[in-house]
This record gives C-alpha cells, structure tokens and sequence, in this order.
C-alpha cells in the first residue's frame, strides 16, 4: 500500500495522470542517493503514455501506460560533465515495488525503448542510461577518443559499469520517492549481448544492489569477443577462398538438416550442438547443389549475381577451420568457436562487381566492424571506425591483439571475474541463456564462464556436489536453435524464453526454482507451442514416445570445453 505523497496529496489511488507531472517528478529527485552526483532538477520532464502496444522478442506483446521521466545529474569535480537518465514508471495502481535496470548492445550502453518496456507489465519501474555520452542514441565509439592516442577514460568506465550502476541506484531512490513508497524494491537487471556483460558488471561489483539479474549472450572477454569477429575472414584470407554467400547459407541448412535428429526430434532445430560437433561429417555437404536469384545492393550489402554451384571443398575448408575456434600458427586453442549449425556471420562475403570474384567486405560491413573498430580504435587508439587494410593479418596477429586488450581493459571491461562470493552470500540469483546457434557471440563462452565460477566458489567439492551447490543461484540455460539474442529463421521452430522478468520474480518473490526454462516457438509452424529448456549441465534428449528428457552426457559435455593453451594466463 502507498503512503500519502505529501500531505493531503496523492494515494494508491491516484490516477497516472495525477503522478505524472513535471513538479511531482521534480520534487521526487533522490538527490543524496549517490554520493558525488548532483542531479539537476531543472532538467526534468514528465510525460504519461496510454495504451501503448508493445511487441518484442524478450517479452510478451502487451499494451501498457507508463510515465516517462527524464533528468540530468553531474559528478562533482568533472568537467563538461553530463548524464541522462530514463526512468518509466507504471500507474500507482499496477506498481509492484519492482525495479529493473536495463543494458544496451553493441556499442550502446541502452536499448532504447524496447528494453524498458517489458517492465511495466509486471508492476515494475525502470530506466536506462546514456552513459554520459551526449544522448541516448549516442553510442560509446563517438566519445570514447579525445583525440589520437588520447583515450576518455571516464567513458571507459561509464560504459565498463559505473554508469548502470548510477542509474540504479538513483533509480530505486526515485521510484521510492516517486510513489511514496516505505518498501523496500525488489530490483533487478536484464540485458543481452553487450547488455549481458554490463549484466554480469554488476553481480561482479554490486551484490547489495541488486536481487536478481537476467543475462543473456552475454559479451564476456571484451577484447577476445571482438577481435573474434575478425577470425573468420582472416581463416578465408589464409585459405585464400571467399565463399560466395549462398555457399555458406547451404552449408548452414545441410547441417541443420543432417543435425537435427541427433536429439531424437525432427523438427528442423539442432538442440544437440554438441553431437553434431562429435558425429557430423562436414565433409558430405560437398558436392550439394545451391541456385540463389541475383540480389539488389542495400543499407548494409552490396549487390549480388544469381548464384549457381555446389558446395565446394574449398567451402567445406573454411567452414571446418572457422568451426575449431581461433588457433595460432603453432597450433594451439585461442578462443572458442562458434556451434554447428550457427550461421556464418563473420565469414560473410559480398560480390565484386568490378573484379567479378567475392571477397571480405571493404567497409567493414555487418559483425566483422566490431573487430576492426576494436583494433583501431581501441587498441590503436585512432579515431577511425575500420582498419586499414587486413593484409598480413593472421591467426597469430589475432592473438596478439586479444592479450593486448586483456592488458589495456582487464578492469573495465573483461567481466570475467568468477567469485561471486558477494552475490551468491547475498542470497541474490542469476538466470544467464545463450542462443545455441549464437552467429555472434559463441555459446561456449558463456558455459566457460559459468564453469569458471565453479571451479573457484565449488572447486573443492565433487563435480555434482558443486553443481548442485551453484545451481541454487546460478542458474544457465542453452536456448536450442536460438540466434544472437534472438529466434533464429534458419531453425524457426525453436523456442525463445520470452518470460524471463516473470521467471526471475517467482524465483526471487516466491523461491519457486526453475528447473527448466520457460520459452515458445515464435515462428515457423510450431509458433505458439510452450517448450521448456534444460538447466546445465543436462542436455534436451527426446524418446520415442516424443517426450523431452534433461540428461547428463559426459562426452557431450567434454566438447563445450577447450583448453586456451595459447594463453599463459588463466580465461575466466
């Protein structure tokens, strides 16, 4: 139940309209929420929204009213110093002393509208940030470089953690002051992607902020992520074969297909990744036949002949090298690879209409700039967003630049700190997914993780004895046939867990333990079918009778892990 929020003013009853005005807003400033920060209360607007639809991949459609509420607030002592904050909130009648902090992706510290949204249907209000970077849809690249070699170190750990945690904790003061309320707010986080690693930002740092955080693909090992997205035009580079686009996309769709009953259920998703790697022959996609229609140039690809062929073992090469991970000229493991049956994202190619041959993109189009922006202007420090040129790359240059970013960003941005001693003592939960069939950032990096933090909190207890200690808070999830942060049209009848926020509540609010996942097919034929997804370490496996089984299979679970043996210090 609210309390008055101010005498003789507004109750529980009060409509949204009455809430949501500029002066209650102004007058509802945490301003001693966080010491160093000065909000500025002439800097405040208010605006309420109805009947507002809402459509996204992370949660259910729904139509809601909110109030929109924006500031501005300082650090002391910075100069030309500002940050923008977002908070919606829902009518004092829907609130349910719930915040949720939200992230953003790639590089942008937000995401926008979409990611705030999905709050307000469960009674919660929430925000984003701009980091401080100028606006909110201004992303870190543009502030990052004073100039040449001078680097802005304050936006380093803006966008490594400090400002979503600012966010937050003004955030909760808000709310509270906001609606009057003398309860305590259950708060979370979620975020996928670049909003999964400021996720994980937070449990490393700020166990008594939070009770709950919903992470998904989360982009941990900064440095070895993005230089990651170079890997698969360099294996093209040294092998020197440029597949052409539908190439690829063939032998994507032989593998979903000669993949998809190895977990017993033929429904066009690989769910099993794991025992194609073990029992796939990449080499019996040579020789399949594709025919593609000629494509116009758009935003982000230049235009494409008809394409006509077979599956090439030059093909089959580069799929087979870019599907071992990243190993340097001596042969040993660098990075984690990319699943079976995930798309070949950062191999992709465009047509040369001047040379008639297929090549890397020129522009740094599609995954592959986040690495070359990486390179040059976060470890070469110049204010360009693509290398000059690829020539003379190889394998071994890719490790170097991974172990020098490693040094120049281990305390902002790496987020692979395992002991989560802090969160877990706190009684705080965490609920961490991965696309299977990620083309982005690769699966095997979250189970990495989430095997780190076994071995330092539980190392000392048998393998299902720390498994069990560490699942009653640390719960991980590898969504079948799922995309980057998304449902996936090569595999449209996998699930996606779009219930997350109301997983996580039940789980903190009311200690109901998900074992399994919540998610549903939203798209292909199957669109609207409920499945559940497994808890690690079980594995999805169907019997005959076309029931769904979570089992344990050791072998498969060997081949998530690789020994980094190219690297003398411990990857968390």
């Amino acid at each position: 139940m609210l309390i008055p929020l101010h005498a003789g003013g507004f109750t529980s009853a009060s409509s949204l309209a009455d809430v949501c005005t500029t002066a209650h807003a102004r007058s509802s400033l945490p301003q001693n929420a966080y010491q160093g920060i000065i909000i500025d209360d002439s800097s405040v607007s208010a605006n309420a929204f109805y009947n507002i639809s809402i459509s996204d991949v992370m949660y259910p459609d729904a139509v809601i009213d909110y109030c929109n509420v924006t500031f501005a607030y300082s650090h002391e002592g910075r100069v030309n110093d500002r940050v923008l904050v977002t908070y919606w909130l829902p009518a004092p009648n829907k609130f349910e002393t719930r915040f949720l902090a939200t992230g953003g992706g790639g590089l942008a510290i937000n995401s926008g509208n979409t990611a705030v949204a999905g709050a307000i249907p469960y009674g919660a209000a929430t925000g984003l940030t701009d980091g401080g970077f100028g606006g909110f849809d201004v992303q870190w690249d543009a502030v990052f470089l004073l100039a040449n070699n001078t680097v802005n170190w304050q936006s380093v750990y803006m966008m490594g953690y400090q400002a979503i945690h600012e966010m937050t904790v003004i955030g909760k003061a808000f709310t509270q002051n906001f609606f009057a309320s003398n309860r305590t707010l259950y708060t979370y986080y979620q975020g996928c992607s670049e909003g999964g690693r400021e996720g994980f930002s937070q449990v490393q740092r700020f166990a008594d902020t939070y009770d709950g955080a919903i992470i998904g693909a989360p982009a941990l090992r900064y440095s070895f992520q993005q230089v990651n997205h170079l890997h698969s035009g360099i294996v093209e580079q040294t092998l020197d074969y440029y597949p052409p686009s539908c190439e690829l996309d063939r032998i994507v769709n032989e593998t979903i297909k000669a993949c998809d009953l190895l977990d017993g259920n033929g429904d066009g998703v690989v769910s099993r990744t794991d025992l194609c790697a073990r029992h796939f022959d990449l080499e019996s996609i040579i020789g399949a036949p594709y025919s593609y229609p000629a494509t116009p140039s758009s935003r982000t690809t230049l235009a494409a002949p008809a394409q006509n062929g077979t599956v090439s073992e030059k093909g089959i090469a580069v799929a087979a090298e870019i599907l071992k991970g990243l190993q340097d000229s001596k042969g040993r493991q660098v990075y984690v690879p990319y699943q079976y049956g995930a798309t070949f994202a950062d191999a992709a190619t465009e047509y040369n209409n001047a040379t008639g041959k297929w090549q890397i993109p020129e522009n740094g189009l599609g995954t592959q700039s986040y690495g070359s922006e990486w390179v040059e202007r976060y470890l070469w420090l110049q204010n360009s967003s693509t290398l000059p040129t690829l020539k003379n790359v190889t394998y071994d240059s890719l490790k170097e630049w991974m172990i020098l970013g490693l040094h120049m960003y281990s305390d902002s941005l790496q987020t692979t700190w395992p002991d989560l001693s802090s969160w877990q003592q706190a009684g705080n939960k965490i609920l961490h997914y991965h696309g299977e069939s990620d083309n982005s950032i690769p699966t095997a990096a979250s189970v990495r993780y989430r095997e780190s933090v076994r071995k330092i909190m539980y190392g000392h207890l048998s393998y299902n004895a720390s498994e069990a200690a560490l699942s009653e808070w640390y719960k991980y999830y590898s969504i079948p046939g799922a995309a980057h942060c998304s449902d996936n049209p090569y595999q449209p009848n996998a699930p996606f867990p779009q219930t997350n926020f109301k997983v996580m509540i039940d789980w903190v609010e009311k200690g109901v333990n998900p074992n399994t996942l919540n998610a549903t097919v939203l798209l292909g034929e199957n669109k609207g079918q409920n499945q559940q997804i497994c808890a690690w370490p079980l594995r999805p496996l169907w019997k005959e009778n076309g029931t769904m089984e979570c089992v344990f299979d050791q072998a498969s679970l060997d081949s998530w892990f690789y020994d980094l043996d190219a690297v003398k210090v411990p990857v968390f």
